[in-house]
């Protein structure tokens, strides 16, 4: 039977006291992930265990630095403080980026400190760490970013950057652990199942409707879908994504513990209900599908028929618990 503490187990490893030597922290954290049953690392891979708040006290970092260091820790863990100003959802960074944006397997943050500058398809431009971390505001908090260059994106950025500390700047090696690794798809997706799979396995966390949970106003767990979830523009929206985050981490504290086709029917089923609209929305549905296609909307069901209700999915004004469509920060660039 796989283990149900999971999370506990890696965290305990990712938390280890600062003085047990780097070699023997790594043998033990990849110990604990492989008896999780993922695989171990190949050996052309980049193997990185990120620092610790622990680690951080025990620096000899500037006093400063170390503060703001905190702040950034302090948001990625509670960004619902930002909500009604920066985020209107019931999402926080760590809702995705699982054990405080450490964990492998877990999109883990840290790669982004070290392979940004660089080209983004989804919006066709380079981008760099601020405007990646933005990104997440506008279409996983389906929110409008803090201001580049301002105390909560230096501090989320600086944040990002403790956790890539001792990894070089554009590593040729491939990443272990990075994203959400997809299994890979069936032949064919079943809704019925992802619905009953949904109410078996994920409603006691996320409720029966996909609102999530809260608890005096406080997320405990976040909404899949609706008002309260991310919007049809957030990565997570792609089937196969959704099916890699289902794969590696849920149900909490069991990850790995559904077959390939049990991710992917959930994550089919999740896809399958509306959300708020997605930013670059064109005020047409089709135009939008059109337009954003061929480099993002492929791979979700935006445009589709819903196999819950039957109405196109995204075709509406609905912007969620924001009274607009698009930040600001939503342009092209050109370096013209």
């Amino acid at each position: 039977m796989k283990p149900t503490f999971a999370i506990t187990a890696l965290a305990g490893s990712l938390l280890l006291a600062g003085g047990v030597a780097a070699n023997e922290r790594t043998e033990d954290y990849l110990n604990t992930l492989t008896e999780l049953g993922y695989p171990a690392p190949k050996e052309n891979q980049l193997v990185h265990i990120p620092p610790t708040m622990q680690d951080l006290e025990a620096s000899d970092m500037h006093p400063e630095l170390k503060r703001v260091i905190r702040r950034g820790y302090d948001l990625f863990t509670d960004t619902q403080q930002l909500r009604g100003e920066n985020v209107f959802n019931n999402m926080n960074c760590s809702s995705c980026h699982l054990g405080e944006g450490r964990m492998p397997f877990s999109a883990p943050v840290w790669p982004a400190a070290v392979t940004l500058p660089n080209f983004r398809g989804k919006n066709g431009h380079v981008n760099n760490l601020e405007e990646r971390i933005a990104g997440c505001f506008t279409y996983s908090m389906n929110g409008k970013p803090p201001e580049y260059g301002s105390d909560n994106m230096l501090a989320l950025a600086a944040y990002h950057q403790w956790l890539a500390k001792g990894v070089e700047m554009y590593p040729e090696k491939p990443i272990y652990g990075r994203g959400f690794p997809a299994p890979e798809r069936p032949e064919e997706l079943s809704y019925a199942n992802g619905e009953k799979l949904y109410q078996e396995q994920c409603a006691v966390c996320h409720s029966e409707n996909g609102e999530g949970l809260q608890v005096d106003g406080k997320t405990v767990f976040p909404a899949p879908w609706g008002d309260g979830s991310n919007n049809w523009g957030a990565g997570i929206v792609r089937v196969f994504t959704a099916a890699g985050f289902i794969k590696n981490n849920m149900p909490l504290g069991q990850p790995l513990s559904l077959s390939d086709q049990e991710a992917w029917d959930i994550a089919y089923y999740i896809s399958n209900q509306e959300r708020p609209q997605d930013p670059r929305y064109t005020g047409d549905v089709k135009e939008t599908l059109e337009k954003y296609g061929p480099t993002f909307h492929k791979h979700s069901l935006y445009g589709q028929a819903s196999e819950a209700t039957g109405e196109t999915l995204g075709d509406h004004d609905n912007t969620g618990e924001k009274d607009f469509l698009k930040p600001d920060t939503v342009r092209p660039r050109t370096f013209e």
